[in-house]
């Protein structure tokens, strides 16, 4: 089978991350017998420095064209100044509404020889394996009006959070059908004694749980999420929740994993159903960590996840998204690491990692 792929790398440490990540999708071509038809284009402030934009319409043209974006990540310093037009992350945020991905799909998986690289002592994240749904396209991150005023009195800025009924709806629907595919626990964050929008989240979310009987949901106030999610992570399976609550809690819950560097994320347009392919945007969590861009030390495995997810969920191969999965956790099982989950000790590069990925790779036993 043969399929087009996009390649957005970015900035910062995205293109060295992504550049593994497509190295071992073409190792995939000869064990499986696929054609992987590779596209790169610019984003963010490296589009910005050689474009005068974020993304050029024949960027965004070419992701939607293609059967799955690959992303790695857009920002630094460099293009930092907060009274600019224009800035690098304003690339994702058009790339999420053109292509209409609303639910950003965050596996949080603790595996048990990284038990030791965590903050977090080992016997409290022990078997952690959550799924969070973050809504994407709507709240505070789009609403209107957004802006700065300046007045004789001083200067003031407005956010604004807007939820309809339908863009809940349709991100509870994926957490619920996830829930199902699992334990059939859903928690769905809010913060419904303060923010209406949360009223409104909380009054749909126990609506729609009458379609789903077996799910047993439960309303988690944001505050009491981030705390109970360190102090005893294990009693979530789905955790669903707004754009900006989602954003902030799943990046607390990379810490869980030892680091941010491991964490995948989908983003999808619709439910994720085995064996149905659904265009999706797939970018690791963590950004473009400017401090160490372009020394070779960058963990690849949270986009090599993502090009996992990309096979299972966009192309619909499951057996090569689990051969991919097998051959990361064979590696970490095999004691390789990057520096971030070293803990101190002896690290490979982020080529080297790559390298050890596609050593591992085969069918199942």
């Amino acid at each position: 089978m043969e399929f087009d792929i996009a390649v957005l790398g970015g900035d910062g440490i995205g293109p060295e991350v992504t550049e593994q990540s497509v190295k071992v999708l073409k190792s995939l071509e000869n064990l499986f017998g696929h054609r992987f038809n590779v596209e790169e284009g610019d984003v963010g402030g490296a589009s910005i420095d050689k474009h005068g934009t974020p993304v050029k319409a024949e960027v965004l043209d070419m992701a939607s064209s293609a059967d799955a974006v690959l992303f790695g990540a857009v920002g630094g310093p460099k293009w930092d100044d907060p009274s600019a037009s224009m800035r690098p992350e304003d690339a994702i945020l058009q790339l999420r509404a053109h292509l209409g991905v609303f639910a950003n799909i965050r596996p949080v998986k603790v595996y048990p020889w990284l038990a030791d690289s965590s903050v977090i002592k080992a016997s409290v994240i022990k078997d952690v394996d959550l799924v969070m749904v973050r809504e994407l396209t709507g709240g505070l991150y789009y609403g209107l009006p957004k802006e700065r005023i300046e007045t004789p009195q001083g200067i003031s800025a407005v956010d604004t959070m807007r939820y309809s009924d339908v863009e809940i709806n349709r991100i509870l629907r994926v957490g619920f059908e996830l829930a199902m595919s699992r334990q059939k626990k859903l928690a769905s964050v809010d913060k419904a004694n303060v923010l209406e929008c949360s009223r409104l989240w909380r009054q749909l979310a126990t609506q729609m749980s009458e379609d789903y009987p077996e799910v047993q949901l439960e309303h988690v106030l944001v505050d009491s999420c981030a705390m109970q999610l360190i102090q005893q992570p294990t009693r979530f399976d789905v955790i669903v929740a707004g754009n900006t609550f989602g954003d902030i809690l799943t990046d607390e819950a990379s810490v869980l994993a030892s680091s941010m560097g491991m964490l995948p994320s989908a983003s999808l347009s619709d439910v994720p159903v085995a064996g149905r392919r659904i265009p999706g945007f797939y970018e690791p969590i963590h950004g473009t960590a400017p401090d160490i861009a372009g020394k070779g030390v960058a963990n690849p495995i949270g986009s090599i996840l993502c090009m996992a997810m990309m096979l299972r969920y966009s192309l619909s191969l499951t057996e090569e998204a689990a051969c991919v999965e097998r051959a990361v956790d064979q590696v970490l099982q095999s004691g390789h690491r990057t520096a971030d989950v070293a803990g101190g000790g002896a690290a490979i590069s982020t080529a080297e990692m790559g390298d050890h990925v596609i050593a591992a790779l085969g069918p199942a036993e």
